[in-house]
């Protein structure tokens, strides 16, 4: 007789899913704001979110901006920007209910899976925040201790957040098979290829293409914004 597996995924999203707004987009405004990046960077960043609203965008153009805005500092020199950042900014667009639906799962003993498309700077103050024990997120290379602006690896984007966690998984000695007990929850079309390799995905705040390929197969739908 076969068990089981012990182990339930409970995978959440960040932007427009348990964060009411976009990261990305956030953290270039506050970085504009506090002059850390040049601010002739602020329409681009304004034509990649309506791009990347849309499914349009380029997952290695997306990446690529928000790593060069990273670029030249340290981690340590990013560290305490990061604590500014989700004091000033964050803290406040987590709401209740997002909180609460991650201490639902939390309180059923399911294992906690942040995966984000944003870079690990931008996103892991709001992993912790939110208490993820785990944090999936787009990584930045480092020359001599420095962001060099450029990616490492593939990023944690559309297709890319199956492909990493499934390296995740496999990293920690689990079986693939783990996704078909998982909850997925994401408001993002972009998120399309996690979101049906999962046996439970949850449209979440979702965007009208979402909302519409929930509805025709079944899918969950919340709102937790």
């Amino acid at each position: 007789m076969s068990h089981p597996h012990p182990v339930t995924l409970a995978l959440f999203d960040l932007d427009h899913t348990l964060l009411d707004g976009d990261g990305d987009d956030l953290w270039c405004r506050f970085a504009v704001h506090h002059k850390l990046v040049d601010p002739a960077v602020a329409p681009e960043n304004d034509r990649l979110g309506q791009d990347y609203r849309k499914g349009l965008v380029s997952v290695q153009t997306f990446s690529a901006f928000y790593a060069s805005l990273l670029a030249g500092r340290t981690p340590a020199e990013w560290a305490p920007w990061q604590d500014r950042f989700l004091a000033e900014v964050i803290r406040h667009r987590l709401p209740p209910a997002a909180r609460a639906r991650v201490e639902h799962h939390r309180a059923q003993g399911h294992t906690l899976v942040l995966t984000t498309a944003s870079n690990r700077v931008i996103a892991e103050r709001s992993a912790t925040e939110l208490g993820f024990e785990h944090l999936l997120a787009t990584e930045l290379e480092q020359e001599d201790g420095r962001f060099t602006g450029r990616l490492q690896g593939i990023p944690n984007m559309r297709e890319g957040k199956l492909v990493r966690l499934r390296a995740w998984l496999a990293s920690r000695g689990w079986p693939d098979s783990l996704l078909d007990t998982a909850w997925f929850y994401s408001d993002s079309i972009n998120d399309l290829p996690l979101l049906q390799a999962v046996g439970l995905p949850m449209a979440t705040n979702p965007d009208a293409k979402l909302r519409d390929h929930a509805q025709q197969h079944g899918w969950g739908v919340v709102q937790l914004l």
